[in-house]
């Protein structure tokens, strides 16, 4: 029973979904692997359902009926995660703008006491590859505006490349997370700053994706802009929520 499980969620991500979880099972450390699918069409559950007798024991897949939100993929990954008593549970995408090898340097800050590790693209200057001018300045111009109305120091707040140590999560009401697009991402870490858990970000290098689409939309950067603001007042008048 391996200590670690990485949760990727997929929506339409054949061209991604194989190679992602072969390049997480080659890596020195053990890791199991969890894809969260949304029904994908184009058959992503049918490709990781064919590779489970290969992986059997070491990659899982929970199935959901329709497109829901990353956020809530999430929430039905933590919950599984923490049922099966997991001690480190991390968030990873399934494109490759991630490197699977730097789960072993978020893992590690784990281990040396972090409770949260965030694989950062800000903690060193702005390293971030392929990307349009606009969308690095949306990016970095959000986690400058995060930072100011949440009050939290971390460099790179909307990060989708994360680990958790289990109690973190156990101490989340997971049931009353909000935000199901990339705000999601920046609820979570200001609920566990909010419960004084100790958040270090590991710098890491974030590529485009080379295969397959984006799900950016317009609604998901507006939950991200009016959400947070509207996060901060909750916490402040309904501390009880959080």
């Amino acid at each position: 029973m391996s200590s670690s499980i990485v949760i990727i969620p997929t929506y339409n991500e054949i061209e991604n979904v194989e190679a992602i979880i072969r390049a997480v099972f080659v890596l020195q450390k053990e890791f199991h692997v969890l894809i969260v699918d949304d029904n994908s069409p184009d058959k992503t559950g049918d490709c990781v359902r064919g590779l489970q007798q290969e992986f059997k024991g070491r990659l899982f897949l929970e199935t959901r009926l329709e497109k829901s939100g990353l956020g809530t993929a999430y929430i039905h990954g933590f919950k599984w995660a923490i049922a099966k008593r997991y001690d480190y549970i991390f968030e990873m995408d399934a494109d490759f703008s991630h490197t699977p090898s730097d789960l072993l340097r978020l893992l590690k800050a784990c281990e040396n006491g972090a409770d949260l590790a965030v694989g950062s693209r800000y903690k060193k200057g702005v390293n971030v590859v392929n990307w349009p001018l606009y969308r690095v300045l949306l990016s970095y111009g959000a986690s400058v505006y995060v930072k100011l109305i949440t009050g939290m120091r971390v460099d790179d707040p909307t990060a989708g490349f994360v680990c958790y140590k289990r109690k973190v999560l156990e101490a989340i009401d997971l049931d009353s997370v909000r935000f199901v697009g990339y705000a999601f991402q920046i609820e979570m870490k200001f609920r566990a700053y909010l419960k004084h858990f100790k958040i270090e970000e590991v710098s890491i290098i974030f590529r485009d994706r080379v295969l397959g689409k984006s799900k950016m939309s317009s609604s998901i950067i507006s939950e991200a802009i009016w959400g947070v603001f509207v996060m901060k007042m909750r916490s402040l008048f309904l501390k009880n929520k959080f």
